[in-house]
């Protein structure tokens, strides 16, 4: 069978599960990876690292107002969630990065305790470095919308607003009718880059994710521990004779009666292929000198830069990596948990921007976090609630750091960006967001609707975060 008819063949498998009107979308995708590559520049190395952060980061007490009516504003806002200026690390815009655009000084939360001197010291480095880069008040929308359209009836709003799943998968999708992520249409459309077309472009150490799933492309699930995977190891002991063989013949190709039992062999046979490639490329390739934290995310993260170093065994030009944690629904003991979170966060993508450093591809890999939603700027007594838009990082060596990208909130509370509760409206899109990241990667102008369908409603689909 021709690839382009294997590749027809599988979208509209695919399709089976996908509403109709997001077909068009999908065959423009799959008739793009039957071509050449769309890929702009040398058509060197490039990786994605998606960070979710799920729970909804408060990144109202992330990145914070030092000074201004911005300072004042926040203060009236948080009740008892206020960060003394004491406890901010000041950002300071590195030569040629834009100041934020309310004209205030911003910090990042310090994060740092008598148990942890060094807090979230490490991303304020990146960024005054000009490392990092900040976008702020990203969130889900369908157009841009105001106050006024908000409360208005008939304006198209994304669907189950504030609610943590709905909008975690429309972050990663960017449409309700679709069960396909942005991530995963990026490689379907760029499928053929890679010289290796048997091992997926995307790869999750996250978990099972929406943002990576494609019509053509199926992602890779490892987990952080040494081999990446966790071989068949209980079906080679002795004792285990019967149920091996009953395996072993389930797996076997053109025997099975169910379409269920086709699948299943299908899936486990490509996890095998795909285990036995990748334990042999990762034992092969030199340790990393770079020391992560010993948390979930750095484990997460240190794997990620292995599977990076092993990349040319594995035969990759483009991927694309998912990486979460957890906890950031801070709605109780907000003051006690969020500096935790954010200094693991810091120091873990601190650590991974240095292996990046340390294997020449920091030019080549670029970090972004996403998340549910941001919170409410107003507090429930020791924590907030769930909220709308929120301010992002971005980091790597082609990112145009040191500076903020978007317009800064109001945070008055009942003010003009205020939808109710302290919910902040989003002034930059997913769409936008995914769609500068895309553009860096190697998807062509022409194709950027495809992946985020809704962009061409926002003024412009690029933020210039990226060179």
């Amino acid at each position: 069978m021709q690839r382009r008819d294997f590749l027809h063949r599988s979208l509209k498998a695919a399709l089976g599960g996908v509403a109709a009107t997001s077909m068009l979308g999908n065959l423009r995708l799959v008739e793009a990876a039957t071509q050449d590559s769309p890929i702009r520049g040398d058509g060197s190395y490039r990786a994605l690292v998606c960070v979710f952060l799920y729970g909804g980061n408060d990144s109202v007490n992330t990145v914070v107002p030092r000074d201004g009516i911005a300072r004042s504003t926040y203060q009236a806002s948080r009740g008892t969630l206020v960060l003394p200026t004491s406890a901010l690390l000041p950002l300071t815009p590195a030569a040629g990065g834009a100041a934020p655009s309310d004209g205030c000084a911003y910090g990042l939360q310090s994060a740092i305790s008598a148990n942890d001197p060094v807090g979230t010291t490490p991303l304020r480095d990146l960024f005054n470095s000009g490392r990092m880069a900040i976008v702020n008040n990203v969130g889900t929308l369908i157009r841009p919308t105001s106050k006024p359209q908000y409360q208005s009836p008939g304006h198209p709003l994304p669907p189950q607003l504030f609610s943590h799943d709905d909008q975690a998968v429309y972050w990663q999708t960017s449409r309700p009718d679709d069960s396909l992520g942005w991530g995963g249409r990026i490689a379907d459309l760029l499928y053929s880059s890679n010289a290796n077309t048997q091992l997926p472009m995307t790869m999750t150490v996250g978990g099972e994710n929406v943002l990576q799933r494609g019509a053509i492309v199926s992602q890779y699930a490892l987990n952080p521990d040494p081999q990446g995977a966790v071989p068949i190891q209980s079906l080679e002991n002795s004792w285990n004779a019967g149920r091996r063989a009953a395996f072993t013949a389930l797996m076997r190709t053109a025997t099975q009666s169910h379409a269920l039992e086709r699948g299943y062999a299908r899936a486990m046979n490509r996890a095998m292929d795909h285990y036995d490639m990748v334990a042999a490329a990762l034992s092969g390739g030199a340790p990393l000198a770079t020391a992560f934290p010993a948390s979930r995310l750095g484990a997460q993260l240190k794997m990620v830069a292995r599977l990076i170093a092993a990349r040319q065994a594995l035969g990759m030009q483009r991927q694309i990596f998912f990486v979460s944690a957890g906890g950031y629904d801070t709605h109780d003991t907000q003051l006690v948990d969020h500096p935790l979170l954010l200094a693991d966060l810091a120091k873990s993508l601190a650590a991974f921007y240095a292996a990046t450093q340390e294997l020449n591809v920091s030019e080549s890999v670029t970090t972004f976090t996403a998340s549910d939603f941001g919170r409410t700027l107003s507090s429930n007594g020791d924590g907030s609630d769930h909220g709308w838009g929120g301010h992002h990082f971005v980091l790597g060596g082609a990112v145009r750091g040191g500076g903020f990208y978007g317009r800064m909130p109001d945070m008055t509370d009942g003010g003009p960006d205020d939808a109710g509760w302290g919910q902040i409206i989003p002034s930059t899109s997913v769409d936008q967001y995914a769609a500068t990241l895309a553009r860096w990667f190697g998807v062509s102008a022409s194709s950027l609707q495809d992946i985020v369908p809704n962009v061409g409603n926002f003024p412009t689909s690029d933020l210039g975060f990226l060179a």
